[in-house]
Order: C-alpha cells, then sequence, then structure tokens
C-alpha cells in the first residue's frame, strides 16, 4: 500500500513540494511518521491512547527537524472538523479505520472537507466483495457461505467489524466531492498468512506480486484490503 499511496502523491504533486498531510486514525503512527521522515508536514489524529503513547514514543527518537514537522492529536477521526479548517491539508489518510464505523458517511464527508482543491484522500478498507475468501481458503466451507450475503465480519482480533464494497464507496466518493481516482488490491495472496509468520527470504519477489496483482484485473477484486484514493475536484 505505501507504494501504491507514493504512486499517487508523486503523479499528483510537484517532486519537492512539502505536503499538508493528516492520517486519521494512525494508529502507531507507521505512516504518519513514514511521510514525516520524506520531509512533510504530518498531523496524526488517533482516539486510542495506547496508540497515542506509542506514536510519541517513536517520534521521540527522531532528529529534532522531523519532530518539528510532526504532531499528534489524541481525538475522535469524525471529530475533524473541531480541531481543523476546511481545506487544511493536501493529503488526508484513513487507513484501517471504516471497518470499526458503523455509519462511516459523515466520516467521510469530514475528510474530504479536510481536502484543499486537488487534494489526495486515501482510504484503506476491508473488501466486502472478497469475505468468502478466507474462509473458504482455510476449508470454513459454512462461514464462506455465510460470507457471501453480508458485509459484516469478525477479524482476527476477535471483534466484529464491517467491510465496504466498491461499488459502494465510489458512489460515497462522488456524492462528498472527491470522487474515485484509483483503487488498488492490497494483500491479494497473502491474506491467509499466519500472524507473526517468518518474512520470507524472497521477500521482494512476494511484494513485487502483491504490488502487480493490487493493479491488476481480477487478481485485485478478490483482495482482502481495497485502497482507493479519491481526489478533491
Amino acid at each position: 500500500m505505501t507504494r501504491q499511496l507514493d504512486e499517487q502523491i508523486v503523479a499528483r504533486f510537484p517532486v519537492g513540494q512539502r505536503l499538508r498531510v493528516l492520517d486519521v486514525g494512525m494508529g502507531q503512527g507507521t505512516q504518519a511518521l513514514r511521510l514525516a521522515r520524506a520531509g512533510h508536514q504530518v498531523t496524526g489524529l488517533e482516539q486510542d491512547a495506547t496508540m497515542v503513547a506509542v506514536a510519541r514514543e517513536s517520534l521521540a527518537g527522531e532528529p529534532e527537524g522531523i519532530r518539528e514537522r510532526m504532531r499528534i492529536i489524541e481525538g475522535d477521526g469524525r471529530d475533524t472538523g473541531v480541531h481543523f479548517l476546511p481545506g487544511s491539508f493536501d493529503v488526508v489518510l484513513c487507513h484501517g479505520v471504516l471497518m470499526y464505523v458503523e455509519e462511516p458517511d459523515p466520516l467521510l464527508a469530514g475528510l474530504a472537507r479536510m481536502l484543499a482543491h486537488g487534494g489526495l484522500l486515501s482510504l484503506l478498507v476491508r473488501n466486502g466483495d472478497a469475505l468468502a475468501f478466507r474462509p473458504g481458503l482455510s476449508g470454513d466451507w459454512s462461514g464462506a457461505m455465510a460470507a457471501f450475503d453480508t458485509t459484516a465480519y469478525r477479524n482476527r482480533l476477535g471483534l466484529d467489524v464491517r467491510a465496504d464494497r466498491l461499488k459502494d464507496l465510489t458512489s460515497t466518493l462522488a456524492g462528498i466531492g472527491a470522487p474515485l481516482h484509483a483503487w488498488y488490491g492490497v494483500r491479494v495472496f497473502t491474506d491467509t498468512a499466519a500472524d507473526g509468520a517468518e518474512v520470507p527470504a524472497d521477500v521482494e519477489t512476494l511484494l513485487a506480486v502483491e504490488e502487480r496483482a493490487g493493479r491488476t484485473d481480477p487478481y485485485r477484486g478478490v483482495a482482502a484490503l481495497l485502497h482507493l484514493c479519491g481526489v478533491r475536484g
């Protein structure tokens, strides 16, 4: 996904431009820190106090220049309008968040409002059109059958969450003024890998295969996750 995001940023903004980036639901700050190290001005918004503490600890270990380019705010992603003015950011990230939000449309509308004209909205969501793959490939036939007709699922943390369908999100993005510009699949072949599995020796080849599949039909359509990029018109 990082390669996909960088591809979109490079294609949309002049090389060397210091972008204003908002990472909503930044978790431990991995993506936010990476972009701050690349020279961008990054704001991370996260409501989980434990994740905020981890991110702040990581940031504290960075050089002063990077620390000055990144700020961390503890807060709910649905309250972006409380913290920021409309049009304040060139790039807004919301990765791995929508599955935990029962009604995502107000959140998405708020994220779109944060974007300046021509800004990039990057979403990472669970693919609602491929929920049967994980149980099916593991031989859970009853689970696979049930997954065809729902967008609800239980994740690896044991939490009951929700997925999104490409068609629905395409419509939503058009409605909030940030129509879909590009989309990719993420974890096409590696979704069934066990948590904590050892990194293979040929990891670069693995990543190249996943990247190719993530931009190629029909493979991207059955990926575990979808990476959608909308552009503020």
